[in-house]
């Protein structure tokens, strides 16, 4: 189930309000001793996140929540937990999950046992997690809040994502983006379509994305996007566009000559999160690289324009 965009923070005893995680959106299910995450486009990631499926103390159940991981700055960042996201040898994994270790901040549950529970409304589903002991592990079940507004506003002085407010009567939809489900971000963050790359001057290695948006009208144009990419972020990238190559842009409409000029076409499957000053604009302002989200597909952002 997935939340709108919101333009007002609605206000009533019939909603309530939670902290927006700047993480990986990913599925629990708890089986005997053994759990397996999934991510939010199906895929199979337990193999990254050893620190949060050593599980004993839980009945069987499948929960909805939000894997995140702490900056220096003690605030939930999704470019810290880029880190982890594409490492799947055990030695590494390892040892990233003892230097960034990870937290599954856990905010629904679908089915316990046999049950399923998401035809219960929100209230419900919400009383029944708060009745599992979940132990001393990075599993955390964070508190809802009755007020947005105050809510929204102390999440911006600290720094965090945003909020996202929630009917209380809500019944959980899967895989359905519903206005019963809002969410209001302090930063103007979006997900876009990787359709090239650029070497820095006079070099060879990645240095900056061209990136698109997925429209009725085809991937359309948005900008070139370095700020953010690093050499370790450079790395990762190059391994992730190779074997992507194609020899014509995939974009739909024509890239302006100064940001064409040296790049490697991509074949439009790759998807990152950029940061940006404003929205509503034809080219990013700004833009920011904030990491690559393995758990979104272009299909996933299609025609959002």
């Amino acid at each position: 189930m997935l939340a709108t965009a919101g333009t007002h923070v609605p206000t009533g005893d019939e909603w309530c309000h939670e902290v927006k995680w700047d993480g990986v959106r990913a599925l629990a299910t708890v089986n005997g001793a053994r759990v397996r995450l999934t991510s939010r486009n199906g895929n199979d990631i337990t193999g990254a996140w050893p620190e949060l499926t050593a599980r004993s103390n839980l009945p069987d159940l499948v929960i909805d929540g939000e894997i995140i991981a702490i900056n220096q700055h003690g605030r939930p960042d999704f470019r810290v937990l880029a880190e982890r996201i594409h490492v799947r040898k055990a030695a590494a994994v390892a040892r990233l999950a003892a230097q960034v270790p990870a937290y599954y901040m856990v905010f629904d549950m679908l089915r316990v046992g046999d049950e399923d529970l998401t035809g219960l409304p929100l209230i419900e589903r919400r009383a029944r997690l708060e009745s599992l002991d979940l132990g001393e592990s990075g599993w955390q079940l964070p508190p809802t809040y009755d007020d947005g507004a105050v809510i929204f506003e102390s999440t911006l002085v600290q720094g965090l994502e945003g909020i996202v407010s929630k009917r209380r009567d809500s019944r959980y939809r899967p895989g359905e983006r519903t206005q019963h489900w809002l969410k209001f971000a302090h930063r103007h963050r979006a997900s876009y379509v990787v359709g090239g790359w650029r070497p820095q001057t006079g070099g060879t290695h990645l240095a900056s994305l061209l990136v698109g948006e997925p429209t009725a009208d085809g991937l359309l144009y948005r900008g070139r996007v370095g700020s953010g990419i690093g050499p370790k972020q450079s790395k990762v990238l190059t391994t992730l566009v190779a074997g992507l190559t194609r020899a014509t842009s995939p974009f739909a409409d024509e890239v302006p000559k100064v940001d064409a000029d040296g790049t490697t076409w991509l074949e439009p499957v790759l998807v990152v999160d950029v940061d940006t000053h404003g929205v509503g604009y034809e080219r990013l302002r700004q833009p920011s690289f904030q990491g690559v989200r393995s758990d979104v597909s272009p299909e996933d952002l299609g025609g959002r324009g």
